[in-house]
């Protein structure tokens, strides 16, 4: 494969001498990352999205044909994502010592902290479980931070939950995050209990951590 005739097809030949400076050749150039286009003098977002698109379409993928083809037919999708689950420490305790109403009150100025710190960073709440929030960054919206972005909401959550002042009860959150290749497939569930189904060893490894 032909690296400058590669970028041509793309619009991008300005970067052809970057990339033979850089030693980049057809073996090279599937496994470059966004640090490596920025390094390689790619200044622009909307060009460096152009071609990690365009890179992750040269890299093989180990899904047989079937696979492939029950995923698009339920309109599935392989995404890079990074997911948050958070909870509220010691709620076991809050159930047994707060009226439900008040009870109510508590975990719903909690929700709506948890929201707010997460949505700063572009995050997606899929799902509110109890005391428990699960968010997605990188999906519906992907950036090329989105890990970064989950890690600062994360940080932003235990500060504003610690601040919190409800029915005089101290609040703690804790966060587990994890990123890794998923498979986002359609909405599963109704009402309260609808969520994008998301798939795969990351959602299960944020709940463990």
């Amino acid at each position: 494969m032909d690296v400058t005739r590669w970028l041509e097809g793309l619009g991008l030949e300005r970067y052809a001498h970057a990339f033979r400076e850089g030693d980049v050749d057809a073996a090279v150039l599937p496994e470059l990352t966004a640090d490596d286009l920025i390094a390689l003098g790619v200044a622009s977002i909307g060009q460096r999205r152009k071609l990690l698109a365009a890179i992750a379409a040269l890299r093989p993928t180990t899904r047989s044909a079937p696979a492939i083809a029950a995923a698009d037919a339920i309109g599935a999708e392989r995404r890079q994502v990074t997911v948050m689950f958070c909870d509220l420490v010691g709620s076991t305790t809050l159930s047994l010592e707060l009226d439900p109403e008040d009870l109510w009150q508590v975990i719903s100025s909690y929700h709506s902290c948890v929201a707010r710190a997460i949505g700063r960073y572009d995050g997606f709440v899929a799902k509110y479980m109890g005391d428990g929030v699960l968010a997605y960054f990188g999906y519906p919206q992907a950036h090329e931070d989105d890990a970064e972005r989950a890690v600062r909401a994360g940080l932003g959550v235990i500060d504003a939950v610690g601040g919190l002042d409800v029915r005089s009860v101290k609040l703690r959150a804790r966060i587990g995050i994890a990123t890794g290749l998923v498979v986002v497939g359609d909405l599963i569930g109704e009402g309260s209990a609808q969520e994008q189904s998301v798939v795969g060893e990351t959602p299960n490894l944020a709940a463990r951590l």
